[in-house]
């Protein structure tokens, strides 16, 4: 044991006692059901969708138990650190609602960032080590290395205890003699070395067992590091109790940690929080299902959610229903406000169906009126797609009435926008900036017919366009115009006798239909002529036809007014 002057000789003369921090950060003052959860990225990479689904269940918890949801920055690990990060973050956050409820720059239980916390650590260290409850080990990566070969090679459970930790119980002496020549350490904790199994309850799972803790696990980096920081296990149980966290909501894959980690409380001596481990989320693979992967999956990171523009409000409702299965058989305003149930989480990973969730969009956005979704679109656009928030601003009567196609007065709204990415391939034909005129007789979108008669057919409709409210007499126009270019009024006539038509009304009608939209298929043409004004839809179709020929008068009549 080393002599308790030896022990603050190797921290900062000015440092605190623990006292001064749990002054510092007193008890909270709410109410007694009240939880306080925390969500504790690492700023490694991106943020995982799973990492925001157990942020989600975290913060909904707190908020309906009267407790407080924050965000603490796990960035012990500086040298895996990504550039860039902070921001994504912020992003991410905001988009699935999953803020700090608290200031995390001038919060009261701050710093958030683990890398500030310094100080507040090497406290609780160097009272461990006061107590010999932690050591100075000063084995080299070889020689931990040389350990675990032996170890394997006697088929013994690999890692550092008992009689293989070379400095758990070394004499005082030699442990003197290597500080005072400067050797580099990392401090120890001494673990317990219970042997078996050790028994917790877990908020989701019920009461759980796992092997007891053996290792004596670093829990502060090397002396040679600045600043010195701890490993995430000592930081997490330093954290969570000054913090006042009473619930950590977090991945399964930390299961196994628990037995070290109420080691690192007892020790301590603080009251370790409840535990509630979170399934992680799946996808099928090949016939099989495995976890979502950063690896491998694009739709692993909130980025893609975010870049693609799925709307927030309908990612939210699916993430609550994967956590709760009767959330999603409620409308979607009510299971944004109900309550999460961590007894209703399952203990098997929910599967990721992004098909499921393309439905949900495009659900959501057809009950949204038209301004509210332009208005989504351009904010989704400003960073994305400058020029399509140019347009929408330079036209914004024209969008109005290109959202509402197929959206007002029908029984069956359409459910083609499910992200706001895909505005400008469903709604861009609108817009003149953004339309390509169809010029090629020849274009393979006509259907093949013959180039000479493609363009009479353009141009005797741009002779004699008439605008109609009434759809039915607005189409009649396109039905006489096929039969005056040899058409056949439908299918059943062609058929009949094929070698004497150059094709159906159908496809007369196409012809029309390309030169207006860009496309074979295109919402009710009727409705499209009615958004774009006569004045554009002649010149469009004008445009297939080429130049005018001599005599020919092309008017426009009756329409509604040109954006």
């Amino acid at each position: 044991m080393l002599e308790r002057d030896l022990v603050d000789r190797l921290f900062p003369d000015d440092l605190p006692e623990p006292s001064h921090w749990e002054q510092r950060y007193p008890p909270r003052q709410l109410p007694e059901s009240a939880q306080v959860t925390r969500f504790a990225p690492s700023p490694t990479g991106f943020v995982h969708i799973g990492g925001g689904y157990t942020a989600m269940i975290a913060k909904d918890v707190a908020r309906h138990s009267g407790g407080v949801y924050f965000v603490r920055i796990e960035d012990t690990d500086q040298s895996r650190e990504v550039a860039g990060v902070a921001d994504q973050f912020e992003r991410a956050f905001r988009y699935l609602g999953v803020a700090s409820d608290e200031d995390t720059v001038n919060g009261p239980y701050g710093p958030y960032l683990q890398s500030a916390r310094e100080r507040i650590y090497l406290s609780y260290v160097r009272e461990l080590m006061r107590k010999s409850q932690a050591y100075p080990c000063f084995c080299t990566r070889e020689e931990l290395a040389e350990i675990t070969r032996r170890q394997q090679a006697t088929k013994l459970p690999t890692g550092y205890y008992g009689s293989w930790a070379r400095w758990r119980d070394a004499d005082p002496g030699e442990v003197v003699a290597k500080l005072s020549a400067g050797e580099p350490y990392v401090v120890r904790f001494r673990s317990p070395g219970t042997e078996g199994r050790v028994s917790f309850v877990d908020a989701i799972r019920g009461r759980l067992e796992h092997e007891a803790n053996r290792n004596d696990v670093v829990i502060l980096k090397t002396s040679q590091s600045n600043p010195r920081l701890p490993t995430y296990h000592f930081a997490h149980a330093v954290d969570e109790h000054l913090m006042r966290v009473n619930l950590v909501v977090r991945g399964e894959e930390w299961i196994s940690s628990v037995p070290l980690h109420l080691q690192l409380f007892a020790a301590l001596g603080f009251q370790p929080p409840t535990y509630a481990h979170i399934a992680p989320l799946m996808k099928t693979d090949a016939g099989s299902r495995r976890k979502l992967s950063k690896r491998k999956d694009d739709e692993a990171s909130v980025d893609y959610y975010l870049d693609a523009g799925y709307p927030a409000p309908a990612v939210m409702y699916y993430l609550r229903g994967l956590a709760n299965g009767r959330l999603a058989e409620l409308p979607l305003e009510q299971a944004l406000d109900e309550p999460i149930r961590l007894a209703e989480c399952g203990v098997a990973g929910p599967l990721v169906d992004m098909v499921k969730l393309v439905d949900i969009c495009g659900d959501y956005i057809a009950t949204l009126a038209g301004p509210t979704v332009l208005d989504e679109v351009r904010e989704w656009a400003r960073e994305r797609d400058p020029e399509l928030v140019s347009v929408i601003n330079g036209n914004r009567e024209l969008a109005e009435r290109a959202i509402d196609v197929e959206r007002v007065g029908v029984a069956n709204p359409r459910k083609d926008l499910v992200r706001w990415s895909d505005f400008r391939a469903i709604y861009g034909f609108f817009f003149a900036e953004l339309f390509t005129l169809v010029t090629n007789p020849a274009d393979e979108r006509l259907g093949g017919l013959d180039g000479t008669l493609v363009r009479a057919l353009a141009a005797d409709f741009a002779d004699h366009y008439t605008w109609a409210d009434d759809q039915p007499t607005w189409f009649a126009q396109i039905r006489e115009l096929a039969a005056r270019h040899g058409f056949a009024p439908n299918a059943k006539t062609y058929k009949g006798n094929p070698d004497a038509y150059p094709g159906m009304l159908a496809d007369a009608a196409n012809v029309l239909r390309v030169a207006i939209t860009g496309s074979r298929r295109s919402p009710d043409l009727h409705a499209v002529c009615a958004a774009l004004g006569s004045g554009e839809v002649v010149r469009r179709v004008l445009a297939l036809a080429g130049p005018a020929q001599p005599g020919s008068v092309r008017s426009i009549t009756c329409g509604p007014p040109a954006q």
